[in-house]
């Protein structure tokens, strides 16, 4: 009796550990989801009365693909069994996954994601601050230039300042001039001031008529820039000059000098031109597309070759209203000081102008956006693995943000590191080709049809092994003898792959057996997204040497 007992209790605890054993081994080999444990417990269920028909093979990692019949996926996992019974209770289980189909979001691996280099960023919310860069050229302020033009007809009598860029002071005599005009008009004054005073005590019409004939020769004098001084000498002395001294109206270089002593001018002849420096003109030259963020009192920053640890301050005073059609830029003046008349006209010049942002508005890293040239892109991350590429529209940027006018809230994680990594490993453009498409129908398909969609579409990730036959690090290929390749129904051969990054090439030696996983990026360009070495003795069929380079992909 006690022997039976011992028995008794011995096979209820060899039970026991069987079933826990069972139970551990189901959660460690589950492929992502509780689908192994509901197959063993209906594999278990009963007596062959209870078995359920199988309805169809789906995805291991529960990618919107299914087959009829049994299959592995281009990892080696065998799909998982769908029961009649069990429909719903899987339909429950992919909700989460038909979820992410229906917003073609991107599965990448942990390891894989690690591998690659990818990093996030939160948008956030800022007010976008951009420096608008330009380049022109120093040139004189128009309103600081003056040109001394005799207005009457003369002769040069003697140059007082007779070089071209010398410093002159307000009021410094530049030259001496003979007219008999203007000798003649000195006289009719002198003696219209004379009369005058002898007619103080003749009658009141003569001594107006004589007044008015006076006043007529004073107004001609100083019409003809007489000073005030040289006026009341002759009318104390009554005697006329010989010659008229003209003198610089303002501080400043003289920037052209066409008298020559003795030469004869005409009225109206410029004979020099002086310039004030001490206040120049920056005329910058701006793209169109940033015409629109500047406006009058802008501060701007200049540099000058000549003076590399110099930057002057100045202020946007003018932006033209014409554009240029060949540079596509508008001119801009900016207006600043000239201490030490360091700024030369004709000088080259950098400027950069700081315009202020608006308020604060969501951005990403320049880096997140892939811009295909139609349309712009970022890559949402929606948990470990899982990223979703969602089409935006932007607005203004920086030189390191954009701003997102609508596709991405404020604290949504964006991929801003190996965009095209991820691009090339996870068929980008399939999967932002497919918007709006159903993401799970494949339930429904034949036999048949199952068999035609086995070749995977362009983009989508394919293994092979092979042999390295050589590397090209400049071009950033490599050349690979490799198996057949199932997913895409090719034969042995050997062609070009090109390395999705410098760290695939170094991991690769001529002569060496791989595995490797790759992409067509592009239409018959292949690229290796990964890369495992095998043993020796490992190591799918290769082509036979010599064998022709495939020359269809």
């Amino acid at each position: 009796m006690k022997l039976a007992a011992r028995i008794a209790v011995g096979a209820l605890v060899v039970a026991a550990l069987a079933a826990g054993g069972g139970y551990w081994a189901g959660k460690r080999n589950a492929p992502g989801h509780d689908e192994a444990t509901l197959q063993a417990a209906t594999e278990s269920a009963g007596p062959a009365k209870n078995e359920r028909k199988i309805l169809y093979y789906r995805n291991p990692m529960g990618l919107p693909d299914s087959s009829p019949t049994p299959k592995k996926d281009p990892m080696g996992m065998d799909y998982i069994p769908v029961y009649a019974g069990a429909a719903d209770a899987v339909d429950k289980m992919e909700e989460v996954d038909g979820a992410a189909a229906a917003t073609n979001q991107i599965r990448i691996s942990t390891d894989k994601v690690q591998k690659l280099g990818v990093r996030t960023e939160a948008a956030s919310l800022r007010s976008l601050e951009r420096i608008v860069r330009a380049v022109g050229r120093i040139e004189l302020d128009e309103r600081r230039q003056y040109a001394i033009a005799p207005k009457f007809e003369g002769y040069v009598e003697r140059l007082l300042v007779n070089v071209t860029g010398q410093v002159v002071g307000k009021g410094q005599p530049l030259f001496e001039v003979y007219s008999p005009e203007l000798v003649s008009a000195q006289r009719e004054y002198a003696l219209a001031i004379q009369g005058v005073e002898s007619l103080n005590n003749a009658g009141s019409e003569a001594r107006s008529g004589m007044q008015q004939l006076a006043d007529a020769s004073l107004t001609r004098l100083k019409n003809w820039d007489i000073s005030d001084e040289q006026v009341r000498d002759l009318a104390s002395s009554g005697n006329a000059r010989r010659t008229l001294t003209f003198r610089s109206p303002v501080s400043g270089i003289v920037t052209e000098k066409k008298a020559v002593q003795g030469m004869r001018f005409m009225p109206g002849d410029a004979l020099y031109q002086v310039a004030d420096l001490s206040t120049v003109w920056v005329i910058a030259d701006v793209f169109e597309q940033d015409i629109g963020l500047l406006k009058s009192g802008t501060k701007a920053k200049v540099m000058i070759n000549a003076y590399p640890d110099k930057k002057f301050a100045g202020t946007i005073t003018y932006v033209y209203p014409t554009l240029n059609a060949q540079t596509r830029t508008v001119p801009v003046r900016v207006e600043l000081a000239n201490p030490g008349l360091l700024l030369k006209p004709s000088m080259f010049a950098k400027v950069e102008l700081a315009v202020a942002g608006k308020a604060a508005v969501v951005t990403v890293p320049v880096s997140a956006v892939i811009d295909s040239g139609t349309r712009q892109i970022v890559l949402i991350q929606q948990g470990e693995g899982r990223f979703q590429p969602r089409e935006v529209k932007l607005g203004a940027r920086s030189d390191t943000y954009l701003e997102v006018i609508e596709g991405v809230k404020d604290g949504e994680q964006v991929v801003v590191a190996a965009n095209f990594l991820v691009d090339a490993e996870s068929n980008l453009r399939a999967a932002v080709g497919g918007f709006g498409h159903a993401a799970h129908g494949a339930a429904a398909k034949t036999g048949a049809e199952a068999d035609k969609a086995a070749p995977a579409a362009k983009g989508s990730g394919h293994q092979a092994e092979g042999t390295v036959d050589s590397i090209d690090e400049k071009a950033g290929t490599v050349s690979v003898s490799h198996g057949p390749v199932a997913s895409l129904k090719w034969p042995a051969m050997t062609m070009k792959f090109k390395a999705a990054n410098e760290t695939l090439l170094q991991a690769l030696t001529p002569g060496a057996k791989v595995s490797f996983d790759f992409v067509e990026r592009q239409p018959g360009e292949w690229v290796i997204t990964a890369v495992k070495p095998l043993a020796a003795n490992q190591g799918a069929a290769m082509p036979a040497a010599g064998a022709n380079p495939h020359a269809g992909h």
